[in-house]
């Protein structure tokens, strides 16, 4: 019997086309909790920029590709920052590379070179509005939980392991990544949500379309890839569901009888 389900946001529970939830997502979950089957959130989107989810009911969340997990009070259950020396690498690397980042911390966001038109692009597709954001030299005073970087996958590679050799990168856009300290991830979320709660991994289950929620759908119990999903996602994945703008969270808890 399942006991707790984590949903990725972005074309997951959110569509890329409406910016919403649908309404059959939001009935389902509704039943699942009726159940009392536990629902979470698990998103690379940092809590500043979680704006979507009018009308879903959750348990908790595990939000910046697992740097900070929450209850549903908004208690922090886990929190994770990147080494200080990665930080003050990546500052010194930015003194000379013009590349936009994003430093989110719990409370604060700080950016370097962000008006560009790839950041006006990411935001757009993800339909969040940039908060106020402080000059990235500043991220050294404070415990940085997740790097936004603005740069290719064949970049990726020299900046992971000459600027931020103790995080790893989570992409799941070809423009952008998210980045989180060495053994953070939506795995390693599910497992401090679960401890809290005290739920068994063999009860989870992990539901997601992007690159990040790989570690998920291949850690929780069942994972279920959406119709929307790349070819890769789909590989790791139990079972394949149909795509978020057709009902595809409804169809997937109806398969497996947890509605």
């Amino acid at each position: 019997m399942f006991k707790a389900l984590f949903f990725d946001i972005d074309g997951t529970l959110v569509s890329f086309t409406t910016h919403s939830v649908p309404e059959s997502t939001r009935q389902a979950i509704h039943e699942a909790r009726q159940r009392g089957i536990k629902v979470f959130i698990c998103t690379g989107r940092p809590l500043q920029f979680i704006n979507n989810l009018q009308g879903v009911e959750y348990d908790g969340m595990v939000c910046a590709t697992g740097a900070l997990c929450l209850d549903s009070e908004g208690n922090t259950l886990f929190q994770q920052s990147i080494v200080k020396d990665d930080v003050e690498r990546l500052l010194s690397f930015l003194s000379t590379n013009p590349i936009p980042f994003l430093a989110i911390a719990k409370h604060n966001v700080y950016g370097f070179n962000t008006q560009q038109a790839v950041v006006d692009d990411v935001m757009t597709t993800l339909n969040v509005q940039l908060p106020a954001l402080l000059p990235i030299e500043e991220a050294a005073n404070d415990d940085i939980l997740q790097l936004i970087g603005f740069f290719s996958a064949d970049e990726e590679t020299h900046i992971m392991n000459s600027i931020l050799p103790h995080c790893v990168a989570a992409r799941w856009h070809p423009s952008f990544t998210d980045v989180i300290a060495q053994g953070v991830g939506k795995d390693s979320g599910i497992d401090n949500i679960i401890r809290h709660y005290g739920i068994d991994l063999s009860e989870t289950v992990g539901i997601g379309d992007g690159g990040n929620d790989i570690p998920m759908l291949r850690h929780a119990a069942l994972g279920i890839a959406m119709g929307n999903a790349s070819d890769t996602v789909k590989a790791h994945a139990d079972y394949i569901t149909s795509h978020v703008d057709d009902n595809g969270i409804l169809h997937a808890l109806q398969h497996f009888h947890i509605i």
